[in-house]
């Protein structure tokens, strides 16, 4: 069975995921929130966010395009460790594992949208990792990951201090925002934690954020 969210990759959206319902997962005690779905409903390329209960397990499981997660809050777990808030895991194509929360969890979370063999596990904490200066006073970001194959784009953090103005922001190969905390405002209105956007290639806004931010984000990967 398939299914379609959100997958006119040419149109700019915007998701407010506070206003959506939680949704069961196969896995008792699993719950996600699914943003971005193309292809098969439980073996498709997804974005969304997923919650683990106390307790909760998901069984062993293979990842044929790559694995993404952003850890927002708790601690989650698998065989190779325990990922604390903030962590940033990007498990490669063909790795496998059984996760778990001990406390619960909440992830960000992108599927099969690496393929391509020899790719790097990636493990960061996110919280330890020394900033960047960005492209305006104030602005920093923490680069994730760096797709060296053209056309798969780059991965980072962005934190953008209180007041700050970006200007013009063009996306030539199309950009993906979560905002984890803050509030970052454009032309598409107020996003606020857990909004969740995506501009496609070739567009362009105008990003102010009041109170600043702190901001997962993913661009050029789109065009």
């Amino acid at each position: 069975m398939t299914n379609q969210i959100n997958a006119d990759f040419s149109q700019s959206i915007v998701v407010q995921t506070n206003d959506m319902e939680w949704q069961k997962s196969p896995a008792p005690g699993i719950w996600r929130k699914r943003l971005e779905l193309v292809g098969e409903i439980e073996a498709g390329r997804v974005t969304s966010l997923v919650r683990f209960d106390p307790s909760a397990k998901f069984p062993d499981h293979f990842h044929p395009d790559g694995e993404e997660i952003l850890v927002l809050d708790g601690v989650f777990s698998d065989e190779s460790g325990d990922y604390p808030a903030g962590s940033y895991l990007l498990n490669p194509e063909g790795t496998n594992h059984a996760p778990w929360s001990e406390r619960g969890c909440t992830l960000f979370v992108k599927l099969q949208q690496y393929p391509g063999t020899g790719r790097p596990q990636v493990v960061i904490d996110t919280t330890s990792m020394e900033w960047r200066p960005g492209r305006v006073d104030g602005m920093e970001f923490l680069p994730l990951y760096n797709d060296p194959e053209p056309g798969k784009g780059f991965t980072r953090l962005t934190r953008i201090p209180p007041g700050c103005e970006l200007g013009r922001d063009l996306h030539p190969g199309g950009e993906e925002v979560f905002v984890v905390d803050g509030c970052v405002e454009d032309e598409y209105g107020r996003h606020e934690a857990g909004t969740w956007f995506r501009h496609p290639a070739g567009s362009v806004h105008h990003p102010y954020s009041p109170e600043g931010c702190l901001l997962y984000v993913k661009r050029e990967h789109l065009g």
